[in-house]
């Protein structure tokens, strides 16, 4: 692994970094020694995560790099490698965790709001793992670890550009990972269901069934500890919760009409 000192495991870089599921899975890789590269849209917010990680952090050298950055613009994601290679840091684990939604009939919703998801979630986690994935080939070890959701394992009315981009993570995660056997890279796919977060508030959707319904939201901490502990064991596809596992082994038995239906009447507003 890159990292200057025998103590220093490697160099992680985690995007949507400053809170929730990111925020989670940077305490977790700053707690076994990694140094950090902290990417979010907000500066102030990522600078604040940033200062709580170094004041939790047990040794001086791990680095911890903050780059301010709206990945729902295109070329953000060179611009991010650019600066990387300016100051000559080298990634080891690549996380692609932001990502948003938005709610509402696709009739009815905004297409620019839709056309920056689309560019978060499915073009610029595709060029940061583009950009990562050679050099950790040719270094014959990497790791990545794609966001996606229980959403990816079916259509999402309400919710249908945000739930077909999640499709595109997983679908796209499991076949790098199946090409990049024997490299000495790895990806993972991590599929949350329901977490609390501000992605209720973002995508507007506060007032569906889902989000009223506490004891159905996981905690960041949680999905943040199974995609870690699936990440570094080289799992290719991890589903928190037993609930979540069983909804997205039924939907592959039950015809696409009926599980549509459902989806839909879980999203709706009440």
């Amino acid at each position: 692994m890159a990292g200057p000192l025998e103590h220093v495991r490697g160099t992680v870089l985690i995007t949507g970094a400053s809170s929730g599921i990111g925020f989670e899975l940077a305490k977790l890789f700053a707690k076994d020694g990694y140094c950090l590269v902290l990417v979010a849209r907000k500066k102030d917010a990522l600078e604040n995560s940033a200062k709580e990680l170094r004041s939790r952090s047990s040794s001086p050298d791990i680095s911890i790099t903050t780059i301010p950055k709206d990945l729902s613009i295109p070329d953000s994601a060179q611009e991010i490698f650019d600066e990387l290679t300016k100051q000559k840091i080298k990634i080891d684990i690549l996380v692609n965790n932001a990502g948003f939604g938005n709610y509402g009939f696709f009739y009815e919703t905004n297409w620019i709001t839709e056309q920056k998801m689309i560019q978060l979630n499915i073009a610029s986690l595709t060029e940061l793992t583009k950009l990562s994935v050679k050099q950790m080939v040719e270094r014959k070890y990497g790791k990545i670890l794609n966001v996606a959701s229980t959403a990816a394992f079916q259509p999402g009315p309400l919710m249908a550009v945000y739930y077909a981009t999640k499709a595109y993570v997983l679908h796209f995660s499991e076949a790098l990972a199946n090409e990049l056997k024997g490299t000495g890279v790895t990806v993972t796919t991590l599929c949350p269901g329901p977490t609390v977060s501000s992605f209720q508030k973002t995508a507007e959707m506060e007032k569906s069934r889902i989000a009223n319904q506490p004891s159905a939201l996981d905690n960041p901490e949680h999905v943040a500890k199974v995609g870690y502990d699936a990440l570094m064991k080289g799992k290719t596809v991890v589903i928190p919760g037993f609930k979540n596992n069983l909804f997205a082994f039924l939907v592959r038995l039950t015809p696409r009409d009926i599980v549509t239906s459902i989806v839909r009447q879980v999203d709706e507003r009440i």
